[in-house]
């Protein structure tokens, strides 16, 4: 396992680690097709068939693996070496990116190739926690994974903000092609930045018979901390109740502000303008809250804004508002991986992390939800009824664990 010492954890001087820099831009190349992708797709669904559930099936074809393989991936993770996996993973999404994207330059292109192609996503994503963010601390070192997962969240964010707008100009410019063309381009790119990481890990044997004790074992860890029961309770709510609005806002944009593809991209990416400015000060060492603290404080302020953002009755409204909700989005996701990787014992922390990444999985029943109300009761409300169960379900784990206020 790479193990680097003690150094200045500031983001220049994390940048400077050619080995750092290398983990962060591949993060930033895979996190940008996300989210292009996602917006591309759900528009190019909204577009064909106007029905929000269509919408949100593409997005839950892409986040659904997450929930399924999560866990194993954090088991995998623990005994096949990280920068094979993520080698592999880069290679897998590329090859699928490539086949969608001929698809479309032949007109041959249908929902179910996007949604086969996301779902190979998927798969590699649910690796991300397990696999290449804790290679993030590992290359950063103990006393700077703080600053190293603040300033991968920013990258996280500055690709959430771009990745829609670049997703939605794409597809109203060059079409759906375009859009993956980028796409295979990006992950290619991430494949030659791992062939030159340099990364080492303590080898042991995979058993297949093992993996599922493996599992258990992390689960075991879990149950026994009050502190990680609550980052995962909180990560459940968040994902299916909070960040299931993403699918809303092709219809939202669409149908009730009227807009264009690009101009559904800004508004999908105002959120992560919030995170990126969030990440920054969270970066620079100037924000001292309690980690606890700083999580759930985060969590409720993301989930306050989408309810708020539901009920704007104009598009610059909404877009500040989601704007304003991305400091809580910052501050929730840096803090998840941050609490996490500091708490659990260095012999779980993959495996924990696939646990994170299970609960992240849980999004998909949220959006598939967020889209069968949608088509009842109308896109708006429907965002509304989500970010309200969510508040109340916040609400619960703060008072059910009190070491989130300590």
């Amino acid at each position: 396992m790479t193990e680097l010492g003690e150094r200045p954890g500031g983001p220049r001087a994390l940048l400077a680690d050619r080995d750092y820099l290398r983990l962060w831009l591949v993060g930033g190349f895979a996190n940008a097709v996300r989210w292009l992708e996602l917006l591309a797709a759900g528009v190019f669904a909204y577009d064909l068939t106007g029905s929000g559930l269509v919408v949100a099936a593409m997005t839950a074809a892409r986040m659904l693996p997450m929930l399924l393989v999560g866990a194993l991936a954090g088991a995998v993770a623990d005994a096949v070496n990280r920068r094979t996996l993520l080698l592999a993973g880069q290679a897998a999404t590329a090859a699928s990116a490539s086949i969608v994207c001929l698809l479309a330059l032949l007109d041959l292109v249908t929902l179910w190739h996007i949604a086969a192609a996301g779902t190979v996503s998927g798969i590699v994503w649910a690796g991300e926690m397990a696999v290449r963010r804790r290679m993030v601390s590992e290359v950063a070192g103990p006393t700077r994974i703080g600053p190293a997962i603040a300033l991968d969240t920013v990258t996280n964010s500055v690709t959430r903000m771009a990745g829609p707008v670049l997703g939605g100009l794409l597809l109203e410019k060059v079409g759906i092609a375009g859009v993956y063309f980028l796409s295979a381009l990006l992950y290619f790119l991430g494949f030659v930045l791992v062939l030159g990481l340099r990364y080492s890990q303590e080898a042991r044997p995979l058993r297949i018979l093992q993996i599922p004790g493996d599992i258990a074992a992390g689960f075991a860890v879990a149950r026994k901390s009050e502190l990680i029961l609550a980052i995962l309770a909180t990560t459940v709510v968040m994902n299916a109740f909070g960040f299931a609005y993403t699918a809303m806002i092709p219809p939202i944009g669409r149908q009730e502000f009227g807009v264009s593809p690009t101009l559904v991209g800004v508004l999908a990416s105002a959120e992560a303008g919030g995170s990126l400015l969030g990440g920054l000060l969270l970066a620079s060492g100037r924000l001292t809250l309690a980690r606890g603290r700083l999580f759930i404080a985060g969590a409720f302020g993301l989930m306050m804004a989408v309810a708020l953002a539901a009920l704007a009755p104009w598009y610059m409204l909404a877009f500040f508002l989601l704007l304003l909700g991305g400091f809580g989005t910052c501050s929730f996701a840096s803090m998840q991986s941050t609490l996490i990787l500091t708490e659990a014992p260095p012999e779980m922390r993959s495996r924990l992390m696939g646990i994170v990444t299970v609960c992240i999985g849980t999004g998909p029943v949220g959006v598939l939800a967020v889209g069968a109300l949608s088509d009842v009761i109308g896109p708006r409300q429907a965002m509304l009824a989500m970010a309200l169960a969510g508040l109340a379900g916040l609400a619960a784990i703060y008072l059910r664990w009190p070491a989130l206020r300590r």
